[in-house]
């Protein structure tokens, strides 16, 4: 008598947990529903949000301006070592912090200012290219994150380069 009620109780039990957890994923189900349709934009050609990784300045705000974004290197031997120097211009009205700058490889290797750019002033970046192992079109970027808005920029190398025909094979 006792083992049949043990039983009943357990299986009362079970039934009980069993809705629970199906109210419970409801619930959770609900609340994703909820989310996704306040996140979603309201048009639907609308840009997607930042990438997670992406750090976006919590703080205020400035603009950056480069006088060139693109440098082309032209036709270069494999092994040469290309660097070009990018001018910037603080166009906003807060000190510019740049907080990054990675190149799409290690080849490509950005050296940035670690001093805030005060507004209106200038400052550079120099990016170092090792075309060593690096035959045939090269289209190189350089990711700079700053305290701007979007908060990360691209300036580019590309150009071509040849194999060494003095290379040993």
């Amino acid at each position: 008598m006792l083992t049949s009620r043990f039983s009943l109780l357990a299986a009362v039990l079970m039934a009980f947990s069993v809705f629970s957890c199906q109210q419970g994923n409801d619930d959770v189900r609900e609340a994703a529903r909820q989310n996704i349709e306040t996140v979603t934009p309201a048009n639907p050609n609308a840009a997607a949000p930042a990438q997670a990784n992406v750090a976006v300045p919590s703080g205020p705000t400035t603009g950056m301006e480069f006088a060139e974004t693109a440098f082309d290197f032209g036709q270069v031997t494999e092994g040469e070592i290309i660097t070009h120097t990018y001018s910037f211009t603080n166009t906003g009205d807060e000190p510019l912090i740049i907080s990054d700058a990675k190149g799409s490889c290690g080849c490509t290797v950005p050296s940035r200012p670690t001093a805030p750019i005060a507004p209106g002033e200038t400052g550079e970046i120099t990016v170092r290219f090792d075309s060593n192992n690096k035959v045939g079109q090269r289209n190189q970027r350089v990711t700079i994150t700053a305290n701007t808005d979007p908060a990360q920029t691209v300036i580019a190398l590309n150009g071509t380069v040849v194999a060494d025909p003095n290379a040993v094979q």
